[in-house]
Formats: C-alpha cells, structure tokens, sequence
C-alpha cells in the first residue's frame, strides 16, 4: 500500500515529541475500532524505519455485543505478522470507567509479561476535544481540561504513549477505508445513555454546525496549550512546596504561603493534603485550607475525613 499524509504526519510527530525511541519494545492496544487498527497499520509500515519490537494487546470485556471482535482482532494481527495477546473478563459492569479502569490494569499487565516498555494507545484529537469538554461540564480545573497528554508514565518501567492527538476520527476512518481494514462497529459506541457518546454523536457537531466547523481541532489545541502552563505552574508549585514544608512534612509555613500568588498557593496546598490525607483533595477542601494563610490562630477548617481537619498553630497549617 502506497504511504500516505497519515504515515508523514505520526512519523513527524514522532521524531519532533521522541515519543518511542528507535528498537523500543512497543505493545499496541487495539480495540478493533478504526482509530486503534489505524495505529496498528501505521505503527507497522513505520517498524523498519523506527526498528521498533512490536507487539499487539486486546482486552475482551466479556460483553454480549462484543462476541467475535477478539478473533477478528487476532487476525488482523496475524495479517500483520505481529504477536498477538488477549485478556479476558467476565461480569465486567457496562460502565465507562469501569471499562476503562479494566483495560488499563489489563494492558499494563500483558506489557510486563511481554517485557514492553511502551504501551501504545489510538486517542485522537477527536478524543482530546471529547475529554476537554466532559471535564468542563464536571468542573475540573486546568489540570483537567488538558488531562489527555502525549505521554505519562504508568509503572516506573511502562509508559503509556499517545502518539494521534493531531489526527481526527474522519482521518482515522478514511484511512481504514484505503486499507481495507475490517473496522468492528461497536455498539456501545452509539449508546446515548454513555455520556461520552452523546457529546461525539450530539453535542460537538452541534457546536461544529452551530459555532466553529474546526471547534474538534479548536478544543485539542486549547488543551494542549493548557498542558504547558500547567507544566510550568506543577514545576514552580513543587519549588514552593519544598520551601513551605517543615522537615518533617507534616506542617505548611504561612508566611511563605502568603508571598506567592493564588494560583500556587492553590497548587502547593493540593499538594499538602494529599500528602496528608493519603489522597487527593476536592476544590471545596483546597479553598477551605487556603482561608487559613491568613486566620488568626487556632482557627480550623471543618472535618475533611477520617475525623482529620486542617487549624492553624501560630505561622503553621497542620493536620489535626
């Protein structure tokens, strides 16, 4: 098959983020939609330039509907000379994140068994812009608005790589087309109730059709402008945070507090309480903490959980 702007475009995106080095040990997760068997057939016509180890990863959900898409998988994985790996479950709820939680430790499981140090997933642009706009309407912060990055790290040995936030589904599925590659139709993928699925089929080609035809390619790009400050923002906070705490790690120092902007005071304070709390905190524990900078002594928030709050001890916030 002929190469295609497609192949330029990850190639490119490749070599200008270094996001899988050349001889790699790579597993791909493919689910058997277009995006992922698109990522697959890239991956693969670029493994003799790249040298890349691959290998391909399936998660069967055990679902009624998705009778049969394993096998389909599994030979187009056979088509492309590549090993093939399969988990399966049962009883798995029919929920999003249920879902997604199950995949993840799935795959990060076959990718220590198969020794790959890069778990490769299809999200697109399409998926950046989705994700964007579910973590506005549930009031997440920067951090969540440009949660879907190029990379993280997922084990201290395994990162997980997204390397198609700058290509689209249309995309996708024009070159599954070319190709001639079995796309399985999942039917969950039309199911209104999932709220992922309403914001694909009705909300953004409403905006598309209503506001900004390019509004998909619009919101990527926002987030992966928020991205960098947020980077920027993480890096000064932990420098702050590092100033602010007393040798034990158990008590914030006030005054330091008091001379940085709201925004890091905000960061560093997040950083406190998960530290303490063994968790992450919500906004309204992170806001009630940040009135104590400037409380006179002895005032406490309310209890947060596990019968602990945050109080004042003259120029010090602690746990109590």
């Amino acid at each position: 098959m002929p190469w295609t702007s497609l192949h330029s475009q990850l190639h490119q995106s490749l070599i200008d983020r270094q996001l899988l080095p050349i001889g790699a040990k790579v597993l791909i997760g493919v689910s058997g939609g277009q995006d992922s068997l698109c990522l697959g057939q890239l991956l693969k016509d670029l493994q003799s330039r790249w040298k890349w180890q691959l290998a391909v990863a399936h998660c069967d959900h055990g679902w009624l509907q998705d009778i049969g898409i394993a096998d389909q998988v599994e030979q187009v994985t056979a088509n492309w000379m590549l090993p093939f790996h399969c988990e399966t479950t049962a009883n798995l709820p029919e929920t999003e994140a249920a879902a997604r939680e199950w995949r993840y430790q799935s795959l990060v499981r076959i990718a220590q068994k198969t020794g790959s140090t890069y778990l490769v997933t299809a999200h697109t642009q399409t998926d950046r812009a989705e994700t964007f706009l579910y973590n506005l309407v549930r009031g997440a912060g920067a951090d969540g608005l440009c949660a879907m990055d190029w990379c993280r790290q997922l084990t201290p040995t395994i990162k997980l790589v997204r390397p198609m936030l700058e290509i689209n589904r249309t995309q996708t599925g024009k070159f599954c087309q070319e190709y001639h590659l079995p796309v399985w139709e999942d039917a969950y993928n039309h199911d209104l109730k999932y709220a992922r699925n309403r914001l694909r089929k009705e909300i953004i080609p409403r905006l598309a059709a209503d506001f900004n035809p390019q509004v998909e390619s619009h919101l990527a790009h926002t987030a992966e402008l928020l991205r960098a400050d947020v980077e920027y923002l993480e890096s000064l906070a932990r420098e702050w945070y590092q100033q602010a705490i007393d040798e034990q790690g158990v008590k914030l120092d006030r005054v330091v507090l008091q001379s940085i902007p709201l925004s890091l005071q905000r960061r560093v304070i997040r950083q406190f309480l998960a530290q303490s709390l063994n968790k992450m905190p919500n906004f309204s524990q992170i806001e009630a903490t940040i009135r104590l900078i400037e409380a006179p002594n002895r005032t406490r928030t309310s209890t947060f959980s596990d019968g602990l709050a945050a109080e004042v001890d003259r120029k010090w916030i602690i746990i109590s």
